[in-house]
């Protein structure tokens, strides 16, 4: 006489049948993990090289990747100009802009950009001393500029003023 299945010999049949298919016990195996072979050039965790860096070190590393150097020493040389010119002349003078290796400083009047270009070989010395990565080579000095007599509302071509003397 049969008894009828009921629900853990249904269970029972799952478990034997699965157990047919995958294998005993003893075949249920971990899986190994795959170890992955270090290449030359690789680095690996707590390894050589892998030591943090100074902070100095890294923006260092950065400026001269990314081809910042000429900018950064040009600003400062901007920033430094009362300690490169002198507190008195840096008064009446003020970097403008760097072109082409020329610095061109504004003056106040005529008479400081005379005497400026009289200290050019001086400036232009201490400027290759202390800011060499700015290539500053040359120091162009202008003046405040002269009148302009073509603009306005009753102006009319020609020579302007000058052309009713003499």
């Amino acid at each position: 006489m049969r008894h009828e299945e009921g629900p853990l010999d249904e269970a029972r049949n799952v478990y034997l049948r699965l157990r047919e298919v995958f294998g005993g016990p003893k075949a249920v195996r971990t899986p190994r993990r795959k170890t992955r072979r270090i290449q030359p050039g690789d680095t690996v965790p707590f390894g050589p090289g892998r030591d943090p860096g100074a902070v100095g070190d890294v923006l260092s590393h950065l400026t001269t990747t990314m081809g910042w150097t000429a900018p950064l020493a040009q600003s400062d040389l901007v920033s430094a100009w009362r300690d490169i010119a002198g507190p008195e002349t840096a008064e009446h003078s003020s970097p403008t802009r760097i072109e082409d290796g020329v610095l061109h400083v504004q003056c106040d009047s005529t008479a400081w950009a005379t005497q400026l270009r009289l200290m050019r070989t001086e400036i232009v010395t201490r400027i290759a001393r202390d800011y060499p990565q700015a290539g500053v080579q040359n120091i162009a000095f202008a003046g405040p500029g002269a009148p302009n007599w073509k603009r306005g509302p009753r102006s009319i071509p020609g020579r302007g003023p000058r052309d009713t003397y003499g």
